[in-house]
Parts: C-alpha cells; structure tokens; sequence
C-alpha cells in the first residue's frame, strides 16, 4: 500500500493521502498536501496540523511521536528521523525520542532533524542543516549542527 499511494511518483491527490493516514491512526488536520514519494515509517505516531506541507521524497521515520503543528512546510527530501544508538554501548541500544514542529515554521530542503528536537514557532531552518537539539521560536537557523543565525522578523 505504501508503495502504491506514497511513494508513487504519479501525484495522487493529498486528500487520499490523508485519507489512507487517518485510516491507519494517523492525526491529519485539513487543508494538508502531500506530496509523491514521502515515506511514513509509522502513521499512528504521526501528528499533523492544518494546512501543512509535506513536500516530495520527505522521510518521516517516527520510531517515536512526530507533532507538526498547523501551517508548517517540509521541503523536499526533509529528513525527521526520531531514533538513533547509543554508540558506546556494547549493545548499540536503539534509543528514540519525539520532535516537535511548531506552527509557522519552514524546514527547507535536506534538513535532517534527529530525536528530541523542538523547533519553536516561525523558525526557518536553511537548505542542508541538521538539527540535533531543540531551537527557539522566530529564528533562522543553519548549519551542521544548526545554529541561530538571526532572529526572524515575523510580524
């Protein structure tokens, strides 16, 4: 199924999308676009608020809760990724932790967000960053790992 409607290059319509989401426990508010090719590891651990953007070839591997708030844009190729390893331990313990994204924020192009990020209202995150711990609200940020760069001026 996931081939057939998700990662489907052929621009299905977002409203079956959503639809088949809801279906499988998803939370999909109205007004949302999704586009060809987005990956959803696990739609019950999904959260999505009105008139939201998921753009092509998005990765939403939620091991663990994803929340994206109303009016938020993933771009293309945006990467959230809830889980990880603790890589000194003997065990290469999986562990995982939610990310939050609140409304009005932009996760442009090929921004990877890893497990317990809070992205605050109105942040911009800029093309190819990765953000690894929680940022404020009204901010631009970028980098590896991202950083504030300039508050944003959101009226």
């Amino acid at each position: 199924m996931r081939t057939l409607f998700f990662l489907n290059a052929v621009p299905l319509p977002s409203a079956l999308r959503a639809w088949l989401l809801r279906l499988f426990g998803a939370h999909v508010g109205k007004g949302v676009v999704i586009r060809s090719r987005v990956h959803i590891t696990f739609p019950w651990r999904l959260s999505i608020g009105d008139h939201c953007w998921i753009g092509e070839e998005a990765c939403l591997h939620n091991l663990a809760p994803i929340c994206i708030r109303e009016h938020v844009c993933l771009s293309q190729r945006a990467f959230l990724c809830t889980g990880s390893h603790h890589f000194a331990r003997k065990g290469f313990d999986l562990k995982t932790g939610p990310i939050t994204i609140d409304s009005h924020s932009w996760i442009t192009a090929q921004v990877f967000v890893g497990p317990d990020v809070h992205l605050g209202p109105h942040a911009m995150v800029t093309p190819g960053s990765v953000v690894t711990h929680s940022l404020p609200a009204k901010a631009i940020l970028s980098g590896n790992p991202a950083t504030v760069q300039e508050p944003l001026d959101v009226t």
